[in-house]
């Protein structure tokens, strides 16, 4: 690589997740039950062959609308176990009611648990307010740290900037995954907080980084993970042609990850590297053959190969 950039200050402390994280999926049997050797296989693939500092489990891409509250314990104990001694297990326990999210965080920590991803309430559609009151009750009840989760789209509610800069004063709400597309708010963030910014879609990664985010939590980096690290290791060296490289190359798969609900196509790609992954709970449907065919040609696309 060439260096045309003097190399960026070291973020390291800000970046309590480390710089790569994947929301992972979970695997279930062919009946539909979660299978937990699959999910410590997947977990080791993760950190092993794709270099995460960190997993997210029961996040959406995990499907955890549809996992039970005992089956979310039992896959935390189990991604522990697997990969706990050389990458940090993040839980998501977001829900739209604080009472509940309270009780699974509480869950989370008891079952070795490294921090926490909370999502905004959804549906509910809280003010502001009622915001600062659930996620301070949240990150109050443990002693996790805690990473917010901004998904508008999601939840109907942006989390405000000027409410994520109130948060950031919290001892334990250390991060944020930001997947609301705007990277105004973003750099209004990052200029006046501490928060570590977490890019929460794959392809605003690079530009996240170029306006003081620290790294992603990905969902097409169940495939992507070893280079999209390399690209984020390359922007952090000040090697900003090499980072913008890597960038142009995965954007294919960065994008069309999300063809249809990220869950979906990713374990229809692990399926298919032999990987366990089974199928998607209703009311999410399977990927179809032509679904998987274009996953196929988006993995061709940057360079990466998805067996037949």
């Amino acid at each position: 690589m060439t260096h045309d950039h003097p190399a960026a200050p070291d973020r390291g402390v800000l970046r309590p997740f480390g710089r790569l994280l994947t929301a992972m999926v979970s695997p279930f049997t062919a009946d539909g039950s979660l299978d937990l050797d699959g999910a410590a296989r997947v977990a080791a693939h993760l950190v092993d062959e794709q270099g995460n500092d960190a997993l997210v489990v029961n996040g959406t891409t995990g499907e955890s609308p549809t996992t039970t509250d005992a089956e979310k314990e039992r896959l935390i104990r189990a991604v522990v176990e697997a990969v706990g001694d050389r990458a940090r297990v993040v839980a998501g326990v977001g829900t739209n009611d604080t009472r509940h999210t309270i009780e699974l965080a509480a869950a989370a920590e008891k079952a070795g648990a490294n921090g926490l991803l909370v999502v905004t309430p959804y549906y509910n559609k809280p003010p502001q307010s009622g915001l600062l009151r659930h996620f301070t009750a949240v990150a109050d009840a443990t002693g996790l740290p805690v990473m917010l989760y901004d998904i508008p789209g999601r939840s109907g509610v942006p989390i405000a900037t000027e409410t994520l800069v109130k948060l950031a004063e919290h001892g334990r709400i250390v991060a944020v995954k930001d997947a609301k597309g705007d990277l105004t708010a973003t750099s209004w963030v990052t200029s006046r907080s501490d928060l570590a910014v977490y890019s929460g879609e794959d392809a605003l990664t690079l530009p996240a980084l170029a306006v003081g985010g620290v790294g992603l939590v990905g969902t097409s980096t169940h495939f992507t993970g070893a280079l999209t690290k390399q690209m984020i290791e390359a922007y952090d060296a000040g090697e900003l042609t090499a980072a913008l490289t890597l960038h142009r190359r995965l954007l294919p798969l960065f994008t069309g990850i999300f063809r249809t609900q990220g869950a979906i196509l990713v374990k229809a790609g692990l399926a298919a590297k032999g990987l366990p992954a089974g199928p998607v709970r209703p009311p999410l449907v399977d990927a179809t053959p032509d679904e998987i065919a274009q996953l196929r040609a988006d993995c061709a696309a940057a360079g990466l190969e998805l067996p037949q």
